[in-house]
């Protein structure tokens, strides 16, 4: 089940996003939906690590070599011999190299952007027009009663289920639509995921 608060500024969304930290439910369980990219932690803190520059900087990589081999290869494989000059001339492989190598970082920056949103999501998830008018959504995924909510390698269910995730999904819902109202919630959504 999901709950999408609306909330006309941060420092109500900020004040809602508190209070249900404070009143048991975990991080993993709470997202942010803002037309404005707020650093992380200013609603919601993610913690999460990302691979963005290095998949940028592999693909790059990977171009230079593919580019040089592409332009070496072609060289050495069909030799045509002019006077002194060598088999494998350095501008003319630099340029294919170059070129490779800049067009490799250019699909891997999009590719790996794709990959960091997570675009296309395929999950369904509750939205409201007035995000793009500038509202902030507070998103809350409730799950069932002692379920973990989001467990790191090695971390036993006790450490990490949230206080209030013991208690049964409705329950769960009132509490956090309580918490939104309280907070200055312009209005709550609930979707029923299958």
């Amino acid at each position: 089940m999901e709950l999408l608060g609306i909330f006309k500024d941060v420092g109500s969304a900020a004040s809602a996003v508190e209070c249900l930290l404070r009143e048991g439910f975990v991080e993993a369980q709470i997202t942010s939906l803002t037309l404005v990219p707020y650093p992380d932690g200013v609603l919601v803190k993610t913690n999460q690590r990302t691979l963005f520059r290095w998949f940028t900087l592999a693909c790059g990589i990977i171009g230079a070599g593919v580019g040089f081999i592409l332009a070496a290869g072609t060289a050495w494989v069909y030799p045509v011999q002019t006077g002194d000059k060598p088999i494998i001339a350095f501008y003319p492989t630099g340029i294919v190299t170059y070129e490779l190598t800049m067009l490799f970082f250019m699909v891997g920056t999009v590719v790996g952007m794709f990959l960091e949103m997570k675009l296309p999501n395929r999950a369904h998830r509750p939205y409201d027009a007035a995000i793009t008018e500038g509202c902030i959504g507070i998103s809350l995924s409730i799950h069932p009663g002692g379920e973990p909510v989001a467990c790191e390698p090695g971390a036993l269910p006790t450490e990490c289920i949230g206080g209030i995730a013991l208690l049964p999904a409705a329950e769960q819902k009132e509490r956090a639509e309580e918490i939104m109202n309280d907070a200055g919630a312009l209005r709550i959504t609930t979707e029923v995921q299958p």
